[in-house]
Protein backbone atom coordinates (compact mmCIF):
# COMPACT_ATOMS: atom_id res chain seq x y z
CA UNK A 1 0.00 0.00 0.00
CA UNK A 2 1.46 3.60 -1.04
CA UNK A 3 2.93 5.51 2.05
CA UNK A 4 0.40 8.57 2.85
CA UNK A 5 0.50 11.82 4.56
CA UNK A 6 -2.69 11.67 6.08
CA UNK A 7 -4.86 14.14 7.91
CA UNK A 8 -7.39 14.11 10.08
CA UNK A 9 -10.33 16.63 8.52
CA UNK A 10 -13.36 18.33 9.83
CA UNK A 11 -13.98 21.37 8.26
CA UNK A 12 -12.11 23.38 10.95
CA UNK A 13 -9.93 26.12 10.39
CA UNK A 14 -7.12 24.05 12.36
CA UNK A 15 -8.19 21.18 10.02
CA UNK A 16 -7.98 23.03 6.99
CA UNK A 17 -4.29 24.38 7.86
CA UNK A 18 -2.96 21.38 8.63
CA UNK A 19 -4.44 20.18 5.14
CA UNK A 20 -2.23 23.07 3.83
CA UNK A 21 0.89 22.09 5.75
CA UNK A 22 0.48 18.40 4.76
CA UNK A 23 0.43 19.14 1.10
CA UNK A 24 3.55 21.39 1.29
CA UNK A 25 4.65 18.87 3.43
CA UNK A 26 4.01 16.05 1.07
CA UNK A 27 5.97 17.83 -2.00
CA UNK A 28 9.11 18.05 0.18
CA UNK A 29 8.41 14.13 0.49
CA UNK A 30 7.42 13.21 -3.10
CA UNK A 31 3.95 11.77 -1.03
CA UNK A 32 0.47 12.17 -1.79
CA UNK A 33 -1.80 13.37 1.07
CA UNK A 34 -5.08 11.43 2.05
CA UNK A 35 -8.08 13.45 3.70
CA UNK A 36 -9.60 11.51 6.36
CA UNK A 37 -13.02 12.70 7.53
CA UNK A 38 -14.57 11.17 10.81
CA UNK A 39 -17.84 11.57 11.37
CA UNK A 40 -19.90 10.19 14.90
CA UNK A 41 -22.73 8.56 14.00
CA UNK A 42 -26.35 10.23 13.60
CA UNK A 43 -28.86 8.78 16.08
CA UNK A 44 -31.92 7.42 14.29
CA UNK A 45 -34.53 9.91 15.50
CA UNK A 46 -32.13 12.65 14.23
CA UNK A 47 -31.38 11.19 11.22
CA UNK A 48 -34.93 11.41 10.35
CA UNK A 49 -35.43 14.52 11.35
CA UNK A 50 -36.97 16.76 8.79
CA UNK A 51 -33.93 19.43 8.98
CA UNK A 52 -31.20 16.48 9.46
CA UNK A 53 -32.18 13.73 7.36
CA UNK A 54 -30.18 10.80 6.26
CA UNK A 55 -29.45 12.56 2.60
CA UNK A 56 -28.41 16.09 4.28
CA UNK A 57 -26.28 14.67 6.50
CA UNK A 58 -24.31 12.38 3.87
CA UNK A 59 -24.36 15.41 1.73
CA UNK A 60 -22.37 17.12 4.02
CA UNK A 61 -20.03 14.44 5.46
CA UNK A 62 -18.86 13.75 1.29
CA UNK A 63 -19.01 17.62 0.53
CA UNK A 64 -16.22 18.79 3.57
CA UNK A 65 -13.51 16.48 1.93
CA UNK A 66 -14.19 16.43 -1.55
CA UNK A 67 -13.85 20.30 -1.41
CA UNK A 68 -10.99 20.46 0.41
CA UNK A 69 -9.43 17.78 -2.09
CA UNK A 70 -9.89 20.25 -4.75
CA UNK A 71 -8.62 23.19 -3.06
CA UNK A 72 -5.66 21.32 -2.36
CA UNK A 73 -5.38 20.48 -5.94
CA UNK A 74 -5.51 23.85 -6.95
CA UNK A 75 -3.04 25.34 -4.91
CA UNK A 76 -0.73 22.69 -4.83
CA UNK A 77 -0.55 20.92 -8.29
CA UNK A 78 1.11 17.92 -8.85
CA UNK A 79 0.35 16.85 -5.08
CA UNK A 80 -1.67 13.64 -5.21
CA UNK A 81 -4.88 14.04 -3.11
CA UNK A 82 -7.05 11.24 -1.80
CA UNK A 83 -10.13 11.36 0.28
CA UNK A 84 -11.44 8.82 3.02
CA UNK A 85 -14.70 8.88 5.07
CA UNK A 86 -14.83 6.83 8.18
CA UNK A 87 -18.00 6.61 10.98
CA UNK A 88 -17.05 6.17 14.29
CA UNK A 89 -14.98 7.62 16.77
CA UNK A 90 -12.31 10.55 15.86
CA UNK A 91 -9.79 8.86 17.99
CA UNK A 92 -10.44 5.12 17.17
CA UNK A 93 -10.08 6.00 13.21
CA UNK A 94 -7.01 8.34 13.31
CA UNK A 95 -5.34 5.84 15.34
CA UNK A 96 -6.14 3.15 12.75
CA UNK A 97 -5.53 4.99 9.23
CA UNK A 98 -2.05 6.39 10.81
CA UNK A 99 -0.72 2.57 11.10
CA UNK A 100 -0.51 2.73 7.61
CA UNK A 101 0.27 6.55 7.02
CA UNK A 102 4.23 8.08 6.74
CA UNK A 103 2.93 10.88 8.99
CA UNK A 104 -0.61 12.21 10.34
CA UNK A 105 -1.37 16.01 10.62
CA UNK A 106 -3.78 17.11 12.96
CA UNK A 107 -4.80 20.51 13.23
CA UNK A 108 -5.34 22.41 16.74
CA UNK A 109 -6.32 26.09 17.47
CA UNK A 110 -4.26 28.89 18.22
CA UNK A 111 -4.92 31.11 21.64
CA UNK A 112 -2.80 34.06 20.11
CA UNK A 113 -0.03 34.86 17.71
CA UNK A 114 2.74 34.47 20.88
CA UNK A 115 0.44 31.61 22.62
CA UNK A 116 0.39 28.63 20.79
CA UNK A 117 -1.88 25.76 20.09
CA UNK A 118 -5.06 24.68 22.24
CA UNK A 119 -4.75 21.01 21.77
CA UNK A 120 -7.81 18.79 22.41
CA UNK A 121 -8.29 16.10 23.92
CA UNK A 122 -8.53 13.98 20.78
CA UNK A 123 -5.10 15.05 19.73
CA UNK A 124 -3.61 14.50 23.10
CA UNK A 125 -5.19 11.05 22.74
CA UNK A 126 -4.15 10.64 19.34
CA UNK A 127 -0.88 11.24 19.45
CA UNK A 128 -0.57 9.43 23.06
CA UNK A 129 -1.37 6.41 21.19
CA UNK A 130 -0.35 6.51 17.54
CA UNK A 131 3.68 5.30 16.68
CA UNK A 132 4.28 7.32 13.53
CA UNK A 133 5.19 10.56 14.10
CA UNK A 134 2.22 13.14 14.78
CA UNK A 135 2.61 17.35 13.64
CA UNK A 136 -0.02 19.35 15.14
CA UNK A 137 -0.68 22.85 13.26
CA UNK A 138 -2.01 25.62 14.70
CA UNK A 139 -5.31 27.12 13.01
CA UNK A 140 -3.90 30.52 10.90
CA UNK A 141 -0.45 28.83 10.11
CA UNK A 142 0.68 30.11 6.57
CA UNK A 143 3.95 29.32 4.19
CA UNK A 144 5.49 32.49 5.02
CA UNK A 145 5.53 31.48 8.67
CA UNK A 146 8.04 28.87 8.00
CA UNK A 147 10.18 30.30 5.76
CA UNK A 148 12.89 34.12 6.92
CA UNK A 149 11.76 37.26 6.25
CA UNK A 150 13.17 38.50 2.29
CA UNK A 151 15.53 41.35 1.77
CA UNK A 152 12.51 44.08 2.73
CA UNK A 153 11.79 42.56 6.11
CA UNK A 154 8.27 41.03 3.98
CA UNK A 155 6.90 37.41 4.26
CA UNK A 156 8.00 35.20 1.69
CA UNK A 157 7.62 31.88 0.63
CA UNK A 158 10.31 31.89 -1.59
CA UNK A 159 12.65 33.00 1.12
CA UNK A 160 14.82 29.88 3.02
CA UNK A 161 13.39 27.95 5.85
CA UNK A 162 13.70 28.50 9.43
CA UNK A 163 15.36 26.17 11.55
CA UNK A 164 14.24 22.56 12.96
CA UNK A 165 14.37 22.64 16.40
CA UNK A 166 14.94 19.37 17.97
CA UNK A 167 14.32 18.65 21.61
CA UNK A 168 16.52 16.39 23.40
CA UNK A 169 16.17 14.81 26.79
CA UNK A 170 17.89 10.96 26.34
CA UNK A 171 19.57 10.01 23.19
CA UNK A 172 16.14 9.32 20.79
CA UNK A 173 17.23 7.39 17.45
CA UNK A 174 14.26 8.10 15.84
CA UNK A 175 12.87 11.45 16.78
CA UNK A 176 16.81 12.87 16.02
CA UNK A 177 16.45 10.94 12.42
CA UNK A 178 13.17 12.49 11.91
CA UNK A 179 14.65 15.91 12.65
CA UNK A 180 17.73 15.67 10.18
CA UNK A 181 15.63 14.26 7.36
CA UNK A 182 13.48 17.54 7.95
CA UNK A 183 15.96 20.16 8.64
CA UNK A 184 17.65 17.98 5.34
CA UNK A 185 14.33 18.31 2.99
CA UNK A 186 14.06 22.30 4.02
CA UNK A 187 17.89 22.63 3.51
CA UNK A 188 17.73 24.12 6.52
CA UNK A 189 19.70 24.57 10.09
CA UNK A 190 19.01 22.64 12.79
CA UNK A 191 19.38 23.64 16.61
CA UNK A 192 19.77 20.45 18.76
CA UNK A 193 18.14 21.91 22.40
CA UNK A 194 18.82 19.98 25.17
CA UNK A 195 18.79 22.14 28.57
CA UNK A 196 19.63 20.33 32.09
CA UNK A 197 19.32 21.07 35.76
CA UNK A 198 21.84 23.58 37.29
CA UNK A 199 20.38 23.67 40.86
CA UNK A 200 23.04 21.76 42.54
CA UNK A 201 25.63 23.45 40.77
CA UNK A 202 24.42 27.14 41.06
CA UNK A 203 26.67 28.00 43.80
CA UNK A 204 30.67 27.06 43.34
CA UNK A 205 31.36 24.43 46.22
CA UNK A 206 34.75 23.61 46.86
CA UNK A 207 33.59 20.12 48.39
CA UNK A 208 34.47 16.58 47.42
CA UNK A 209 32.93 15.37 45.04
CA UNK A 210 31.31 19.03 43.45
CA UNK A 211 32.44 20.38 39.94
CA UNK A 212 32.46 23.72 39.18
CA UNK A 213 29.28 24.99 37.37
CA UNK A 214 31.36 25.90 34.02
CA UNK A 215 33.48 22.71 34.15
CA UNK A 216 29.86 20.91 34.36
CA UNK A 217 28.48 23.34 31.65
CA UNK A 218 31.47 22.07 29.66
CA UNK A 219 30.49 18.21 29.97
CA UNK A 220 26.94 18.67 29.65
CA UNK A 221 27.75 20.40 26.01
CA UNK A 222 30.54 17.28 25.27
CA UNK A 223 27.64 14.74 26.30
CA UNK A 224 25.58 16.54 23.03
CA UNK A 225 28.09 16.67 20.97
CA UNK A 226 29.06 13.03 21.37
CA UNK A 227 25.17 12.48 20.93
CA UNK A 228 25.05 14.16 17.80
CA UNK A 229 28.36 13.13 16.01
CA UNK A 230 27.31 10.07 14.31
CA UNK A 231 24.15 12.15 12.96
CA UNK A 232 26.73 14.94 11.54
CA UNK A 233 28.37 12.43 10.16
CA UNK A 234 25.35 11.09 8.14
CA UNK A 235 23.88 14.39 7.20
CA UNK A 236 26.99 15.90 6.51
CA UNK A 237 24.84 19.07 4.54
CA UNK A 238 22.69 19.81 7.62
CA UNK A 239 24.29 23.00 9.75
CA UNK A 240 23.84 21.80 13.18
CA UNK A 241 23.68 24.29 16.58
CA UNK A 242 24.16 22.89 19.52
CA UNK A 243 22.27 24.64 22.51
CA UNK A 244 23.29 22.96 25.83
CA UNK A 245 21.63 25.26 28.66
CA UNK A 246 20.78 25.07 32.37
CA UNK A 247 16.54 25.39 32.69
CA UNK A 248 13.62 24.22 31.55
CA UNK A 249 13.58 22.16 28.45
CA UNK A 250 9.89 22.86 27.54
CA UNK A 251 10.78 26.78 28.04
CA UNK A 252 13.86 26.90 26.01
CA UNK A 253 11.94 24.74 23.47
CA UNK A 254 8.73 27.27 22.98
CA UNK A 255 11.35 29.90 23.00
CA UNK A 256 13.27 28.15 19.81
CA UNK A 257 9.96 27.76 18.29
CA UNK A 258 9.26 31.45 17.92
CA UNK A 259 12.13 31.55 15.20
CA UNK A 260 11.55 27.52 13.66
CA UNK A 261 9.92 26.41 10.52
CA UNK A 262 9.37 23.59 12.68
CA UNK A 263 9.86 22.26 16.17
CA UNK A 264 10.76 18.36 16.63
CA UNK A 265 10.46 16.54 20.47
CA UNK A 266 10.04 12.47 21.32
CA UNK A 267 7.55 11.00 22.93
CA UNK A 268 8.40 7.39 24.74
CA UNK A 269 6.29 4.75 24.45
CA UNK A 270 5.21 3.20 27.77
CA UNK A 271 2.96 -0.01 27.72
CA UNK A 272 1.46 -0.05 30.95
CA UNK A 273 -1.92 -0.39 33.12
CA UNK A 274 -2.02 3.24 33.29
CA UNK A 275 -2.33 3.59 29.86
CA UNK A 276 0.01 5.98 27.29
CA UNK A 277 1.37 9.54 28.41
CA UNK A 278 2.28 12.41 26.27
CA UNK A 279 5.46 13.52 28.77
CA UNK A 280 5.62 16.70 30.74
CA UNK A 281 7.78 18.32 28.08
CA UNK A 282 6.46 17.75 25.13
CA UNK A 283 3.01 17.96 26.58
CA UNK A 284 4.01 22.03 27.12
CA UNK A 285 5.67 22.14 23.61
CA UNK A 286 2.78 21.17 22.13
CA UNK A 287 0.22 24.03 23.96
CA UNK A 288 2.76 26.74 23.70
CA UNK A 289 4.96 26.35 20.47
CA UNK A 290 4.43 29.17 17.87
CA UNK A 291 5.43 26.47 15.05
CA UNK A 292 4.29 23.53 13.87
CA UNK A 293 4.95 20.50 16.01
CA UNK A 294 6.07 17.12 15.59
CA UNK A 295 6.26 14.46 17.93
CA UNK A 296 8.25 11.51 17.14
CA UNK A 297 7.27 8.17 19.66
CA UNK A 298 10.83 6.08 20.41
CA UNK A 299 10.96 2.87 23.02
Amino acid sequence: MTRTITVGLDGSAESRAAAEWAAREAKLRDLPVRLLHVCMPVPEPMAQAPLLGAETHQHWTERVPREAAEGLRLRHPGVGVSTEQRTGAPVEALVEAARDAELLVLGSRALSGLSGFLVGSVGQAVIARTEVPVVLVRAGEQATDEHVMDPAGLPSADTAFRPVVLGLGSPEDAAIAFAFEEAKRREAPLYAVRAWDSWPYAVYTVGPGFEHHEEFSRRRADALAETLRPWRKKYPDVEVVEVSRPGSAAALLIDASRDASLVVVGRRVRRNPFGPHIGSVTHAVLHHSTAPVAVVAHD
